[in-house]
């Protein structure tokens, strides 16, 4: 046991130093519920997952976040673990979120033979080999936009649909907090590129040791109170467990949007979901300007993070951030924290996964349920 402390703190402290824009919370500074997020990641996930970590300045939200991934990618279930892999894989391929894809192909890569994984990660899905991966990958990406979504025969049967949405809906959520608070590499800035390929090898290394272990579906739903099924997340039904996940983390973040989203901005941005079809907005911002126009002033900032992180979150820069974080006086919602030393990581952290969530529930409603294989 003591010959593997140093390396899991190695590994801890590599992904806490690619957290940005907020202050990672160490194993030894984290509060209760933190530290057994953290715990229960690394024995179930196999890593402190910096996607999941970068959340803990706000740990009602980890609890979610865990929550989420856990029961439907990680826990025992009706899904193959390798096919919800190239899922989560292709679904970061449709969101323009390469960290995600690095790490789940890696995963993907230990759990399968062949060059499958390296066809997801490039987008060449008439390459993979596996049918049944290659009908999962091409599912996953397609349903990311309402139009292409809708023809489509789930490739899966509906006793797994909640399994394998659920892991739609994850990664929709993850990919666009990943592409705000991540580099686009599981590494350090100050790591060299070069490394990347060690770097994914060890991290599809952990993650398969610890699919190979037991583990039982529903036993961390006490993480978050119980909560109803908000009629969009209906796709989760047929899963208690993954139903359970879902809907106590929807609670989790409606309350974090309450506490830290002006309450313009929260009526402003499921108008604007509304009628998104999945496709990224034109070039420029003239369409993201227009949208926010209606807003108080103060309120702006805010808004326009909210609808960025929602529909292109690759294009959130340190600006779009800056002007959201800086003193809000005057706003005419709750600034989660906002004072003389501007909002807080945890009004941050509320405000971009409550936008997030906002737009995977809704890209989730849309996806068929019905599994074509019966």
């Amino acid at each position: 046991m003591s010959s593997t402390l140093p390396f899991r703190s190695a590994l801890r402290r590599t992904a806490l130093a690619q957290v940005r824009h907020v202050t990672p919370v160490t194993v030894r500074a984290a509060p209760p519920l933190v530290a057994r997020v953290y715990a229960e990641m690394e024995r179930d996930f196999g890593v402190l997952a910096p996607p999941l970590a970068l959340h803990a300045p706000a740990p009602e939200l980890l609890a979610a976040s865990w929550l989420t991934l856990r029961e439907a990618l990680v826990a025992d279930g009706l899904a193959d673990r390798a096919v919800k892999e190239a899922a989560a894989s292709a679904v970061s391929l449709a969101n323009t979120c390469p960290y995600c894809v690095t790490v789940h192909t890696a995963t993907v890569n230990s759990l399968t033979r062949g060059r499958d994984a390296e066809a997801i990660a490039q987008d060449h899905f008439d390459a993979v080999a596996d049918p049944n991966l290659r009908a999962i990958a091409t599912w996953a990406r397609d349903s990311a936009v309402r139009d292409t979504a809708a023809p489509l025969t789930p490739p899966f049967t509906s006793v797994q649909a909640p399994e394998l949405i659920g892991v739609a809906v994850v990664f929709h959520y993850l990919n666009r907090m990943v592409n705000v608070f991540l580099p686009d590499a599981p590494m350090p800035d100050n790591v060299p590129r070069s490394s990347l390929p060690m770097v994914a090898r060890v991290l599809g290394t952990l993650m398969r040791r610890a699919s190979r272990r037991a583990i039982a579906p529903g036993t961390s739903a006490d993480l978050l109170p119980d909560a109803e099924l908000p009629s969009d997340l209906a796709w989760a039904a047929g899963n208690p467990a993954v139903a359970a996940a879902f809907a106590r983390a929807a609670r989790a973040v409606d309350e974090a949007r309450d506490e830290a989203v002006p309450g313009s901005v929260a009526d402003l941005l499921p108008r604007v979901l509304k009628s998104w079809d999945g496709r990224p907005p034109g070039l420029g911002r003239g369409w993201l300007d227009e949208a926010v126009a209606e807003l108080p002033p103060a309120d702006r900032p805010a808004g326009r993070l909210a609808l960025l992180v929602a529909v292109a979150s690759w294009r959130i820069d340190a600006d779009t951030l800056a002007d959201f974080v800086a003193p809000a006086f005057g706003s005419s919602g709750s600034s989660g924290g906002s004072g003389s030393s501007g909002r807080s990581d945890k009004a941050l952290i509320q405000l971009t996964s409550w936008a997030a969530f906002s737009a995977a529930r809704h890209i989730g409603a849309w996806i068929p349920r019905t599994g074509g294989l019966g």
